[in-house]
């Protein structure tokens, strides 16, 4: 692999913004940052000039059903390439290939094949974006909120179930997406938490009490604040209430001003603060594409002018890209750097990776996107692969 010195005109570390910066890359890593005048060019190293760009990490997307037509429950390594090779040129160098209900079976057969890519998914020098793991979407969801997850493959929360998909992920598990309000949901949450995931409340009809009795046993994040979920009243709060009001709890956020309507992503952004949230896609197969049909694991959905549909008429995820996520919210007001944070370091604090993912610093992967004065993409390295 080269050696490459990038100049950029700004670069957007954990410590603050160095103007005039230079990256060394070298075998996939940061091995130094600072400011360009004080590194040298190694010897056979190439540099690259690029003093109009802002430099920032690679995204990551802790919620994403597919993309390039491919969806993840398909499970083989083509369109697992597919996706991660399209992720790549809007920026995404990271993610957590994400479930959706089905049969058990299927679902099983697709973790597998999941797990299967993940370990081999650097045998190659094409660029793509890395699968961190997985976050198993269902089956432990609320019926009355489940959204487009099909009915008939929903299951009650079962410790026993969950152990399955945690063997056919071969330790690649990362998120549980659950109700807490169904019955067997707590020994659930122990379960998921002793083996180190991370759960979220989501799909949910809990209310603000059983929401807190989660957080008790330990789920700390929320799957896709809003959608699926109970609404917030003044005298039933409800989940949303105690997402807002629970330091702890992460909270996801779909802004592509379909999912979300902008006052209440306001709502959001300033109850729980930069810190607090997760800029998500929850983008499926038709991400990077026309309209058109496509599928969300077994099922049929329609995109008309970007928005994906079931045949009911539901929202059926998203064709948002992180890169216009990370535009639309500083289009809403949220300073630059804090909306990077919540594209980059906060899902990669969520995950216990900031040392190597998430922030441009010493020994972390060279994951790194280049931003020109609109905020739109010039250049991505993704673990120090130039995709564009």
């Amino acid at each position: 692999m080269t050696t490459t010195l990038l100049h950029v005109g700004k670069a957007i570390t954990p410590k603050g913004e160095i103007p005039g910066a230079g990256i060394l890359i070298r075998d996939g890593e940061i091995e130094s940052i600072g400011s360009r005048a004080d590194l040298s060019l190694p010897s056979g190293a190439q540099e690259i000039r690029a003093e109009d760009s802002i430099a920032i990490p690679g995204f990551i997307d802790v919620h994403i059903h597919g993309a390039g037509g491919r969806d993840v429950m398909e499970g083989n390594a083509d369109a697992l390439r597919t996706v991660t090779a399209k992720l790549a040129q809007f920026g995404t160098t990271s993610l957590l290939a994400t479930t959706v209900t089905a049969d058990a079976d299927d679902t099983c057969r697709a973790v597998e094949g999941i797990s299967g890519y993940i370990a081999t998914q650097h045998e190659t020098n094409k660029p793509h974006a890395e699968i961190l793991g997985i976050h198993f979407e269902g089956p432990f969801l609320s019926k009355e909120r489940r959204g487009v997850h099909p009915a008939e493959f929903l299951q009650p929360p079962s410790a026993e179930f969950l152990q399955r998909l945690i063997q056919a992920s071969s330790g690649n598990a990362r998120i549980l997406t659950i109700a807490p309000e169904l019955l067997g949901a707590m020994p659930c949450i122990d379960a998921a938490r002793s083996l180190g995931m991370v759960v979220s409340i989501g799909h949910t009809d809990a209310t603000y009490e059983q929401a807190r009795a989660a957080v008790a046993h330990g789920a700390h994040h929320a799957t896709h604040v809003y959608n699926a979920m109970r609404p917030f009243t003044h005298r039933d709060p409800g989940v949303i209430g105690a997402v807002l009001t629970t330091p702890e709890v992460t909270a996801e956020l779909i802004a592509d001003g379909i999912h979300v309507d902008e006052i209440a992503m306001k709502v959001l952004l300033q109850a729980k603060g930069v810190n607090g949230v997760i800029l998500i896609s929850d983008g499926l197969s038709a991400t990077g594409m026309p309209d058109g049909k496509y599928t969300l694991g077994g099922m049929e959905v329609t995109v008309s002018g970007g928005v994906c549909r079931s045949a009911e008429g539901r929202l059926a995820g998203s064709t948002l890209t992180l890169d216009r996520a990370l535009r639309n919210v500083v289009t809403l007001g949220v300073p630059f750097l804090s909306a990077v944070q919540m594209l980059t370091l906060n899902p990669a604090t969520l995950l216990g990776i900031e040392f190597k993912k998430g922030a441009l610093r010493t020994g972390a992967d060279a994951d790194i996107v280049l931003l020109n004065e609109g905020l739109e993409i010039s250049q991505v390295w993704a673990r120090g692969i130039a995709v564009h």
